[in-house]
């Protein structure tokens, strides 16, 4: 008997189950997890290591912190708001990539920048805080944070559900 035939006469390559199908898309499909942890270390590495060769160190902190932490929040929010349970709301699918990016980036701007503000002027006015550096440094770190990561965050998700529903 050759070793390749199974006693039936069959080839045993025929007997084996078929292996998977790679998906269609080119997009690995989104898991929030995933799109939490790079929204915050991409911004804690690469503004950590611009503080660290400059020699700001405040900018090496705040990169760990608000600036890091920031895209990290508004990664996990923005995410799971266009998830909403595993299906995603109709006009968040139908209305083009970048209208879609471009609100949502508006949105979250608006939100992160008043957030900003107000505490750079509430907190020392009413508060023990003394005003600091690092506190006017939230006017800019929280905008620009929360307008890279709902951006990156929309374009990703965008590009996963627009695959899995083609």
């Amino acid at each position: 008997m050759h070793p390749a035939k199974s006693r039936t006469g069959r080839n045993r390559a025929d007997s084996r189950p078929p292996r998977p199908r790679r998906p269609s898309h080119p997009y690995r499909p989104f898991a929030l997890w995933r799109e939490v942890l790079t929204a915050y270390a991409a911004p804690a590495l690469t503004a950590g290591t611009a503080g660290v060769i400059t020699g700001q160190r405040d900018l090496a902190v705040a990169a760990c912190t608000s600036i890091a932490g920031t895209s990290a929040v508004v990664a996990f929010l923005i995410g799971t708001w266009l998830r909403r349970g595993g299906r995603p709301r109709r006009w968040t699918t139908t209305v083009p990539r970048g209208v879609l990016t471009a609100v949502l980036a508006t949105a979250t701007v608006g939100a992160a920048g008043a957030l900003g503000w107000f505490t750079a002027e509430w907190l020392p006015a009413h508060t023990p805080l003394p005003a600091a550096p690092w506190l006017e440094r939230l006017r800019v770190d929280l905008p620009v944070s929360a307008a890279l990561a709902t951006t990156i965050v929309t374009l990703r998700w965008r590009g996963t559900a627009a695959a899995s529903l083609a």
